[in-house]
């Protein structure tokens, strides 16, 4: 069954006759005789029928899941519905098996949906999370209406079956006998699923040669597909028509696999049925939903009934239109940590409400339930904090054990921002640096200088031998600005300042020079008495320490599987690092901008001479000499500015519910393992032990550390996930449950969100300007 244009060729499902025909599989004549009668049992003239319906926008490949806030089959236009029906069919009924079903009294007694009722009434019930009411799919899609009117009780389609008191019987009673509306609506429904097999039966009766050249054509272009998606690159151009020189990847990539596979070339492209190409936009569509489908559920089946983390970020494309990107963390059956990519919602707003709205919705369509979040992650750093902050509130309001952890990758992020806009040498240094961008990067022309005085002076030094050759070193390099919310990025312009000092200043004298534009000249002239001076070299060498420490820390932390235990243990590291530098460093550092000037002819001041500020007169300066300058004002300030930021900023390390999952770290035969802590811990999640007495858990517990300190294999581990996969190796997680429940529960806090961040750089274009 092949499309171009939207067109299939395939036998009209109501006559039998053969031709080009609509999605819903009628051949014209069919289809216009089945639209009038349709319009006309409802009571509207065939001439203005259409106009009593607004067209309600629809997602064929994934549509509205919770039935208590979708949309009537009804409120659709009367040549929409069939579509409509035949994608609720192929998505299934929304049962979401592991959601915290909302209990209420009836009769002094608490009652509610019993899970088990999916086992006798799989096909048809449904369980709206929204609304905590039950609905039948077969009624809804297929609720008779009459003269306008809706035929039959609401109950179980619009407002939804709480009567949980009535319990199987009243379900028993909903079904009905052989003739009932509910009978004659599933019968509906597999009817409507039977014009689909015929199809596939008229297929099966085709010759053993057209099969054979629809299974070459189709593998040809989902190869194609696959390759473009793992790429990431775009399908579609503007012109894809026979004629035209760029038909962009897609077409390009079916030609070039035509032309190197005989087989394929003789029935793919022009050799093919000219309605059965299966190259149109339509079907390159349907593929990519129907790929991005597949990887979805195989998430979800691995996640399986596992509690989950949820990490979110926000982007926006060339449109202006709020993308949101939803990654889940969990624990898999093996023991190790992942987090998946689920999904990227629109939204109309940034609005707190909104953004809970959309995260669950993208929930819902796989059957999950905020109930089952343990977890929550967001951008920090943005200027979407302040929603993702309401959104954090709005979700511990409906669950009081999806803990928030603010990202330690933005934390750490934050911290550098806060040191270069507070101290002036810093702040000063980043201006000139941001100023060297504008200035050098403002042309090709001038980057092509800077190119070429880079590759200069690099051939220079390693005649001199002031450079090493090799796999990797000596690459060419270019400037980059340091962004408030880009990951290292005040690291990467530091280092590259460094690097490029030399090629840098060639090129400002040239532009000094032969630039035509006044303003230009003088920037270069500014830029020429600020960047060769001491106070500019010892705040780079500075910052390039203090920065270099942090990257590590920040690479580190953005590992998938970093754990919340072994993040808190790397920001200490980090901590003691800046200290250690600030006790001990001073004399390496000044030893290392020592030469760097000297190499430069960049002048050195007396460190025992009075300090004079550039630009005032000597009356005003203040009474410190040149090493009390540098060594106090610039060297020690900006350490401790650096160090009391990480205390700030990390001050979630000290909460209570850290220092309990701090209790789990394996390291050093388990030292920091506390029974009474880890009990603690089990408090903060009463869903998961609220039937669990604590003295079997404290039992359990006994006997877990003295197992596994007897254990060999347990001895070289360092961090939770390791000690969760050494479990499940072990099947230790068997033996010790509620101890893994609570490893579990400890690895599922987000430590930073860059799957988030991935999953929109993975995305060269969310959408182009040219291709809506």
């Amino acid at each position: 069954m092949g499309s171009k244009g939207g067109a299939q060729l395939v036998v009209c499902c109501m006559c039998g006759d053969h031709g080009l025909q609509d999605e819903l599989f009628r051949c014209k004549t069919c289809l216009f005789r089945s639209q009038h009668t349709f319009m006309a049992e409802l009571g509207y003239a065939s001439n203005q029928g259409s106009s009593k319906f607004n067209r309600i926008d629809f997602n064929a490949f994934n549509p509205p899941s919770d039935p208590g806030t979708r949309p009537q089959i009804c409120d659709y236009h009367p040549n929409d519905r069939e579509g409509v029906r035949r994608s609720y069919l192929a998505k299934r009924p929304c049962q979401p098996k592991l959601h915290d079903f909302e209990g209420r009294e009836i009769g002094s007694r608490l009652r509610g949906f019993n899970p088990r009722w999916y086992d006798d009434f799989g096909s048809w019930l449904e369980y709206s999370m929204e609304k905590e009411a039950v609905y039948c799919f077969f009624c809804f899609l297929f609720k008779p209406e009459l003269g306008g009117r809706k035929g039959g009780g609401d109950t179980f389609v619009v407002t939804g079956w709480k009567a949980w008191n009535k319990g199987k019987e009243a379900l028993l009673s909903h079904i009905g006998k052989k003739n009932s509306i509910h009978m004659q609506n599933e019968l509906k429904a597999r009817a409507l699923l039977n014009q689909r097999q015929s199809i596939s039966t008229f297929f099966g009766r085709q010759t053993e040669k057209l099969r054979n050249d629809y299974r070459v054509r189709m593998n040809a272009s989902l190869d194609c597909i696959r390759y473009l998606l793992r790429q990431g690159m775009a399908f579609r151009a503007h012109d894809e028509s026979a004629n035209s020189r760029n038909k962009e990847n897609f077409l390009e990539l079916v030609k070039f696999l035509a032309d190197h596979n005989a087989d394929v070339k003789s029935v793919v492209l022009e050799n093919a049925p000219k309605n059965l190409q299966l190259t149109s936009a339509d079907f390159q569509k349907e593929m990519v939903h129907a790929a991005a489908h597949e990887t979805t559920n195989a998430i979800i089946r691995e996640l399986g009934d596992e509690l989950f983390a949820i990490l979110v970020d926000e982007s926006r494309d060339v449109s202006c239109k709020e993308q949101m990107a939803l990654v889940i963390r969990f624990v898999r059956k093996d023991g190790s940590t992942v987090e998946r990519f689920l999904g990227i919602v629109h939204v109309l707003n940034t609005a707190a409400a909104t953004l809970k709205v959309a995260v669950e919705s993208k929930l819902a369509e796989h059957s999950l339930s905020l109930s089952r979040v343990r977890g929550q992650g967001y951008d920090g750093a943005s200027n979407m904090r302040g929603e993702f902050n309401g959104l954090k509130s709005l979700i511990l309001k409906t669950n009081s054990s999806a803990y928030y952890v603010h990202c330690f990758a933005h934390q750490l992020q934050l911290t550098l921002v806060a040191v270069a806009n507070s101290h002036i040498d810093v702040a000063h240094l980043f201006t000139l640096t941001d100023k060297i961008q504008n200035t050098v990067g403002a042309s090709c022309k001038r980057q092509d200088m800077l190119r070429e005085r880079q590759a200069a002076e690099i051939v220079r030094a390693l005649n001199n031998g002031e450079k090493e050759t090799g796999k990797g070193l000596n690459q060419e390099m270019g400037l980059s600005r340091a962004g408030a919310t880009r990951w290292g990025s005040h690291y990467g312009t530091v280092n590259n300042v460094i690097d490029l000092f030399i090629p840098i200043l060639d090129v400002l004298e040239i532009i000094e020079e032969e630039a035509k534009d006044s303003n230009q000249k003088g920037e270069a002239k500014i830029l020429l008495d600020g960047l060769p001076s001491f106070d500019c070299v010892f705040v780079l060498h500075l910052m390039r320490d203090v920065l270099g420490l942090t990257n590590v820390l920040s690479q580190a932390l953005q590992k998938k599987d970093q754990d919340i235990v072994n993040a808190i243990g790397l920001v200490k590291v980090a901590k003691l690092q800046l200290q250690r530098m600030r006790d001990d460093g001073w004399d390496s550092l000044l030893q290392k901008v020592y030469l760097f000037c000297n190499k430069h002819n960049v002048s050195i001041p007396n460190m025992e001479e009075k300090f004079i500020t550039r630009g005032r007169p000597r009356r005003r300066s203040e009474e410190m000499t040149n090493l009390h300058r540098y060594r106090v004002e610039i060297f020690y300030t900006i350490l401790d500015m650096q160090l009391k930021e990480l205390n700030d900023r990390f001050d979630e390390i000290s909460s209570e519910l850290l220092l309990c999952v701090a209790c789990l770290n394996p390291r050093d035969a388990f030292q920091a393992y506390n029974k009474d802590m880890l009990i603690k811990l089990a408090s903060f999640y009463p869903r998961e032990f609220e039937n669990i007495d604590m003295a079997t858990l404290g039992y359990q517990l006994d006997s877990y550390i003295i197992d596994v300190r007897l254990d060999e294999r347990f001895h070289e581990i360092r961090d939770l996930n390791e000690l969760s996969k050494m479990l499940v190796e072990t099947k230790k997680n068997l033996t010790f449950p509620y101890v893994y429940l609570l490893l579990k529960l400890g690895l599922l806090l987000p430590v930073a969100t860059a799957s988030v961040e991935r999953a929109f750089s993975a995305m060269n274009l969310i959408k182009t300007k040219e291709i809506e």
